[in-house]
């Protein structure tokens, strides 16, 4: 297996108004949501790379199992031999991946109980 995590591919939080916060980062920071970039290591793409930031609901279950108020995304070259590998290695996988026209999306628990989300992207 070459690379497991490429890069960062999303930051997610939760908050008490996602889109009263949102508009206060693009207001203040210029921070519209996504963020593009040149995946140096993927020349032959004519598509960005991108990495998303988003506030969510503070009551969201999508970062269930955690507890916490965060999660982060990490981007991965192939996301079905990295999570074989993972549970091989007794790192608790969360449910089932699932595949979006944007990409393939799988969970995992590291040992403080934070929700991290593994995604093999299609940029574009």
């Amino acid at each position: 297996m070459k690379k497991r995590v490429t890069g960062i591919g999303g930051i997610f939080f939760k908050s008490e108004d996602p889109k009263k916060l949102t508009e206060w980062y693009n207001t203040h920071l210029g921070i519209e949501g996504v963020f593009k970039w040149k995946d140096i290591d993927n020349t032959e793409s004519e598509h960005p790379a991108q990495t998303i930031w988003s506030p969510f609901k503070k009551d969201t279950t999508y970062f269930t199992p955690s507890e916490k108020p965060f999660m982060f995304n990490y981007r991965v070259e192939n996301l079905t031999e990295l999570l074989a590998v993972l549970k091989e290695e007794g790192v608790q996988v969360v449910g089932e991946i699932e595949t979006y026209p944007y990409g393939k999306f799988g969970w995992i628990l590291d040992p403080e109980g934070n929700k991290i989300e593994l995604w093999e992207p299609i940029d574009g």
